[in-house]
C-alpha cells in the first residue's frame, strides 16, 4: 500500500491540510516545492521509514488536496511556517527534521529563524539558506534580470501567469520536469517571461524526469486546484524580508545542502557563515534533485540522520 493511495486530513493554523504518512520513529517532516505537491517525496517516503522514521509529508497551503485561501497575505512566511508547527501539535511532537526542496526549503530554513525550538535539523534541497540583505528582493531581482523574470512578473503582473499556467497544466508541468537538458546543444532564447513560454513549448530541451502517469497525478491536481494559491507564495517575497528585519540571520541546527550540478539554483559560497554546522553534496543532476536521483539522495540522508538524528 502506499502512503500516497489516502491522505490525513489534519486541521492547522486555520485551514484544513493533507498529510501522507508512513513509519515510526523520529519525526521528518517533508515539505515540497513549485509548482509540486507531496508526491515528489514518492521515493523518499517508504526508505526513510525503513530506516526507522516516522515521514509526514503535507501537501502545503495553496497545493492539492490542501485548503487554498484566497487572500494573498495568506501566504507569507508565518502562515507557511506556522502549518508546520501546526502539524507539530496535531501529532504531538515538540521537533522533527524538517526536509525542503525549492520554496519548501526556503520554508524549512525559515523554521529555523522563526520556531528553532520545532526544529531537530535540516535536510534542504537545491535553495540554499538565502540570508536577508540590504534590498527588497522583489525590487532586486527586477534590477538585475529585469520585469520578465518569473518572480517579478508573478509580482508585477498579478494574475497573468496563473491564467496562462491553467490554460495547459500538463504541457507546463511536462516542460518543466525535465532532466539532462545540459546534454543537448543550446537554443536561442525566447525573449519574455520564460516560464509562460513553456505551457506552448513543443521542444523543451531534455527529457521528462519521470513517467506519464506520475506526470498525470501532478497534472490533475493542479487541473483542479489552479496556480493562484502556490504563485502566491512568491507574492509575499516582499512582506516576508520586512517581517525577517530583526531576525538575526543565522540557524543554529546541524544541516545536510544537497544541490544538483545542473541546477538553474546556484549554491551559495557563503552559507556556512549563516548555517555553521551544515554539511554540503552535490548530484549530477538538475533542479527535480530528489526525483531526478532519488537512490543517490536517499543515501545522503539516510547516512546524515544516522549519524545527527538516529533512529531508536
Amino acid at each position: 500500500m502506499s502512503p500516497f493511495d489516502q491522505p490525513q486530513f489534519i486541521e492547522t493554523n486555520g485551514i484544513r491540510m493533507a498529510v501522507y504518512a508512513v513509519g515510526d520513529g523520529p519525526p521528518l517532516v517533508l515539505c515540497h516545492g513549485f509548482p509540486e505537491l507531496a508526491y515528489s517525496w514518492r521515493h523518499q517516503m517508504q526508505p526513510l521509514a525503513d530506516a526507522g522514521y516516522r515521514v509526514l509529508a503535507p501537501d502545503q497551503r495553496g497545493y492539492g488536496a490542501t485548503d487554498k485561501p484566497s487572500a494573498v497575505g495568506d501566504y507569507d512566511i508565518d502562515h507557511l511556517t506556522g502549518d508546520l508547527v501546526g502539524l507539530l501539535d496535531h501529532y504531538g511532537l515538540d521537533r522533527a527534521v524538517f526536509v525542503g526542496h525549492d520554496w519548501g526549503a526556503i520554508v524549512v530554513w525559515n523554521m529555523g529563524l522563526l520556531h528553532p525550538d520545532r526544529v531537530a535539523g535540516i535536510i534542504n534541497l537545491s535553495v540554499p539558506f538565502m540570508q536577508r540583505g540590504d534590498r527588497e528582493w522583489v525590487e532586486f531581482w527586477e534590477s538585475m534580470f529585469g520585469g520578465d523574470f518569473y518572480i517579478v512578473h508573478f509580482n508585477r503582473q498579478p494574475g497573468v501567469a496563473d491564467a496562462a499556467f491553467a490554460r495547459n497544466p500538463k504541457n507546463l508541468l511536462r516542460n518543466l520536469y525535465r532532466t539532462q537538458f545540459w546534454k543537448d546543444p543550446p537554443r536561442p532564447q525566447r525573449p519574455g517571461m520564460a516560464m509562460i513560454n513553456l505551457v506552448d513549448d513543443e521542444t523543451a530541451p531534455g527529457k521528462l524526469m519521470m513517467s506519464e502517469a506520475e506526470l498525470d497525478v501532478f497534472a490533475r491536481a493542479f487541473e483542479k486546484g489552479g496556480f493562484t494559491g502556490p504563485i502566491n507564495w512568491y507574492r509575499n517575497f516582499t512582506r516576508n524580508w520586512h517581517r525577517l528585519a530583526d531576525v538575526p540571520q543565522r540557524i543554529e541546527k546541524p544541516a545536510l545542502m544537497i544541490h544538483g550540478r545542473y541546477d538553474m539554483v546556484p549554491a551559495s559560497e557563503r552559507i556556512r557563515d549563516f548555517v555553521p554546522d551544515v554539511e554540503v553534496a552535490t548530484l549530477e543532476c538538475g533542479h527535480w534533485i530528489q526525483q531526478e536521483r532519488p537512490t543517490e539522495t536517499n543515501r545522503l540522508m539516510i547516512d546524515w540522520l544516522a549519524r545527527r538524528y538516529p533512529a531508536r
